[in-house]
């Protein structure tokens, strides 16, 4: 697999993507924050697909996606532990 050089601010959005997931998630999808986390995941799912990096790799976008998520996955601490 192809090692890519990710923005900061893309591999930022990506950790904080998981860490919300994983927020949600441990919420059991009930509580006052449900909303708000969900939210949460829909900006920073359109910052992270929106994100004009992707323009840049015509072809292998898909692969540089799984990357991505793989590396920022391995590295996102889980707090809801």
């Amino acid at each position: 697999m192809p090692h890519h050089s990710f923005p900061d601010d893309l591999v930022q959005a990506q950790r904080d993507w998981y860490a919300t997931y994983r927020e949600l998630a441990a919420s059991g999808g009930s509580g006052s924050q449900t909303t708000v986390l969900r939210r949460r995941l829909v900006r920073l799912s359109v910052r992270i697909t929106a994100h004009p990096y992707w323009a840049t790799l015509p072809g292998s976008a898909p692969a540089a996606r799984m990357e991505l998520k793989e590396m920022t996955w391995a590295d996102t601490p889980d707090t809801t532990a």
